[in-house]
């Protein structure tokens, strides 16, 4: 995977090791770590690093992962897509901005549009969706801009979430929304 996918605002490019201390600061962050509904990670860089490798070089074929750059080559978070069942056609979607400085620049919408686009046409799916912690409001107004829509709420681990979806013939709407 050496494709690039390129947004209005934003680039998303292969994960690579560089991009590892600033994923680890950024799970180790405690307001982005409720905002995703775990905990903060406690584990020192060298026993992260030597995972992360792993995950970077063993993938199961099932999630593609992608870092989010602006166009000047910050690395400001992570998007993927995940649980791909090319089956049932249909995938999960993850984002986080962990630079907060970032947080309300459309660059997340950007980046949510720009993998949805690439997923649905190199993945040929008919469905992606995602699940966003209740009181994420940012989350889920950044996913109704790129087409998604509420379907139910789940809870896990004592958490609630809200299970949203766009689906293949709703694609077209990601390609008007407004940043």
């Amino acid at each position: 995977m050496n494709e690039e996918i390129r947004g209005r605002k934003v680039l998303l490019r292969k994960k690579k090791l560089e991009d590892a201390w600033s994923d680890y600061a950024w799970k180790q962050d405690p307001e982005l770590a409720r905002l995703d509904a775990t905990i903060p990670l406690d584990l020192p860089f060298s026993m992260y690093l030597v995972s992360y490798a792993e995950d970077l070089n063993h993938g199961d074929g099932r999630a593609r992962l992608y870092a989010i750059e602006t166009f000047h080559g910050r690395h400001i978070g992570n998007c993927s897509y995940y649980n791909l069942d090319r089956d049932r056609r249909e995938a999960e979607v993850g984002i986080l901005i962990g630079d907060t400085s970032s947080w309300d620049l459309g660059y997340g919408t950007d980046a949510v549009a720009a993998l949805v686009r690439h997923a649905f046409k190199k993945e040929s799916l008919k469905l992606m969706y995602l699940h966003t912690l209740v009181g994420n409001i940012r989350a889920q107004r950044c996913f109704r801009k790129c087409g998604f829509v509420p379907c139910r709420r789940v809870t896990r681990s004592g958490h609630d979430f809200i299970r949203m979806e766009i689906k293949e013939q709703e694609v077209s709407v990601v390609d008007q929304f407004e940043i």
